[in-house]
């Protein structure tokens, strides 16, 4: 009897996955400095589920279909291989649940009992978590990270048109390159279902593949912010991955080097990596697009501050601060607007009637103001403007955009606002975006402020 245990234990021991954890470590002596450490683990599979992120049927960016369905072939032999030695496969194509209405691994997620204890907030998309918090966002995204050439994109929409569906929104089921075990997987885009089938099944560790590292592998309520801040064993699985980042926004790097960009944020932030090739034989998939020289880059170095710069991308710097700080010296006044930038996140209880509103420090007779693309409106007397219900989304990112219309010489960055409901109140302290110009169209972004602003910038109210 105890020889067959023996022999049992050594068996599993055999089938469990070793990995190698890569994360990174910040200097002792240089804040700034990080180095990467690696660390061997063994998982068992059956105490292991790999989350499929957003790969979806179509994209709205070609470039961004032709990276992904590059290595879905290599993907679906990493499940196929989890699969076997007893991993539970959770697919989760968000926004695309109405395909798989009736499929038995959708019902098999719906049915899967409730978990004794529900994290707080694993319903909502996750912009930030607290090792993030004095992290600055390694690439600005706000254009919506779209490399795609500009004829082949109007082509792509009209393709994608002809088909019936939205260019913009043009996803409606998982890509057909992964197979789905409707015995044993299961579908579902809600955190609060994935939460309840990975304590269903007694998963400790979790595998993220799929896309795009810097907005959805991120940030979904299934995401590695949300699973890493609630104690489980997360890693993303860094070969299988790709970003939404376009090379014309800063860092100006190219493509591949704004992906290594986001994966060493998350190893020195979130969460460890991993390679397929720790759970296949071979090596890390690499795509034949990237031609870089070196890769797994892991900052992109000192990027050279000009004047003109400030009014070409946008900077992080602290509210108030003086304009010599700001600029690391590069300028101490300005004589032009100067447009500052934030997220914030509003819970539905701060939308009461005693109505929601923005104070300056200031009056706001030399200011403007928007919420989510909507203009804000001044009280009379230009006390303070008035947010309207309809443009908060509620429980969720919302994008705050303010310029400083005057053109005196200024010295110093805008003083924060204060966010203002009934009795509750948020000073919007910490770090904001600055940039110098008078493009009103910086008002705005082209997608929803959670999928484009990066987590350095964002304040939660309670």
């Amino acid at each position: 009897m105890t020889c067959g245990m023996l022999f049992m234990s050594s068996s599993a021991m055999s089938d469990d996955f070793s990995l190698s954890l890569r994360r990174q470590q910040k200097s002792e002596t240089n804040d700034h400095q990080f180095a990467r450490i690696t660390k061997a683990e063994l998982w068992s599979p059956s105490e292991t589920a790999i989350i499929v992120c957003d790969v979806w049927d179509k994209h709205h960016s070609l470039n961004a279909v032709r990276r992904m369905e590059e290595f879905l072939p290599r993907m679906n032999d990493v499940l196929k291989e989890a699969r076997r030695k007893g991993s539970v496969i959770i697919h989760s194509p968000s926004d695309c649940m109405p395909a798989y209405e009736g499929h038995a691994s959708r019902r098999r997620a719906i049915e899967t009992a409730s978990a004794k204890v529900q994290p707080t907030d694993i319903e909502f998309w996750c912009s930030k978590i607290p090792a993030e918090e004095q992290a600055v966002y390694p690439i600005d995204q706000s254009d919506g990270g779209d490399d795609d050439e500009p004829t082949e994109h109007a082509k792509w929409a009209d393709e994608l048109k002809a088909l019936g569906r939205n260019p913009g929104l043009p996803w409606k089921s998982q890509n057909a390159g992964i197979e789905i075990d409707e015995q044993l997987d299961f579908i579902s885009d809600k955190g609060d279902e994935v939460w309840n089938i990975l304590e269903s099944r007694g998963i400790k560790n979790v595998i993220l593949v799929g896309v795009h590292t810097n907005m959805c592998v991120l940030g979904r309520p299934f995401g590695l912010r949300q699973l890493a801040r609630n104690g489980k064993n997360v890693v993303l699985m860094r070969d299988l991955t790709d970003c939404m980042y376009n090379p014309k926004s800063w860092p100006y790097v190219d493509h591949f080097t704004g992906n290594d960009l986001i994966i060493s944020h998350v190893e020195r932030f979130v969460c460890p990596t991993i390679t397929s090739d720790q759970i296949l034989e071979g090596k890390p998939f690499a795509s034949q697009y990237d031609k870089r020289k070196a890769r797994d880059v892991m900052s992109p170095g000192t990027v050279g501050a000009k004047d003109s710069s400030f009014s070409k991308h946008w900077t992080t710097a602290i509210a108030g601060a003086s304009l010599k700080e700001a600029s690391h010296g590069v300028m101490e006044s300005v004589d032009q607007p100067i447009w500052y930038r934030c997220t914030v996140r509003i819970p539905s209880a701060w939308l009461s009637d005693s109505g929601l509103q923005l104070m300056m420090a200031d009056n706001t007779s030399k200011t403007k103001a928007w919420l989510n693309g909507t203009h804000l409106e001044t009280t009379s007397d230009g006390s303070h403007y008035v947010i309207p219900r309809d443009a908060v989304i509620a429980d969720d990112i919302n994008l705050l955009v303010i310029q400083n219309i005057g053109t005196e010489s200024g010295s110093h960055l805008l003083a924060p606002p204060l966010l203002q409901s009934g009795g509750r109140s948020l000073k919007l302290a910490g770090r904001w975006q600055f940039r110098i110009g008078s493009d009103e169209s910086l008002s705005n972004i082209p997608l929803p402020a959670k999928f484009g602003i990066g987590s350095d910038v964002l304040f939660e109210a309670k």
